[in-house]
């Protein structure tokens, strides 16, 4: 039977277990490596869901590389609020930096498109999207992420970094919210 936990008065089920989404951080690591080395790429990670995936990204790394956080908010409980409040914004240049910028999550795409015009203005040489989960049934991005760990259904999911009103973040696994019936019996998917 798989393990649950309650937040918030919803319940929450264990949907993919730690060494699964250890594992695909190891190999999206050796990827963004193998792509990036030479280059001294910046990560800049979306605060707060984003840590615990970049910590475990950047356990892997050899090459040279260096990291800024961004805090942004759109999200109640468990609802977009549809607009993106900036909380900590980046104080470094970006001017000719390859730029990596790191989600825990991207649904619909508007935070993420929000951090993408941003970092554009400041003139990068290049700039990747990591994510650890994508919900492709719901994206509404002009781009798709450079690199994504899994695709996972619309539904609401806590741990790994990802919360409800702050709470979850720090469970091993992902769980999902078991009274959404847009999970229904969808699968994820690796990439």
């Amino acid at each position: 039977m798989a393990k649950k936990v309650s937040y918030q008065n919803f319940t929450f089920e264990e949907y993919i277990p730690e060494q699964q989404i250890l594992d695909v951080v190891k190999n999206m690591a050796m990827q963004i490596e193998k792509d990036l080395t030479g280059k001294k790429p910046l990560f800049i990670g979306v605060l707060n869901g984003s840590f615990r995936f970049l910590n475990d990204l950047f356990s892997h790394f050899t090459m040279d590389c260096e990291v800024e956080f961004i805090k942004l908010k759109s999200y109640e409980s468990t609802e977009s609020t549809g607009k993106i409040t900036e909380l900590i914004g980046l104080r470094d240049s970006l001017e000719d930096r390859v730029v990596v910028v790191v989600e825990d999550i991207i649904d619909k795409g508007l935070t993420i498109a929000n951090v993408i015009n941003d970092v554009l203005a400041m003139n990068p040489k290049e700039v990747k999207v990591a994510t650890m989960f994508l919900k492709p049934d719901i994206y509404k991005g002009a781009l798709m992420p450079d690199y994504v760990g899994m695709e996972v259904p619309p539904g609401f999911i806590v741990g790994y970094g990802l919360d409800i009103d702050g709470l979850g973040r720090n469970l091993n696994s992902v769980y999902k919210k078991i009274d959404s019936l847009s999970f229904g019996s969808q699968k994820r998917k690796e990439c």
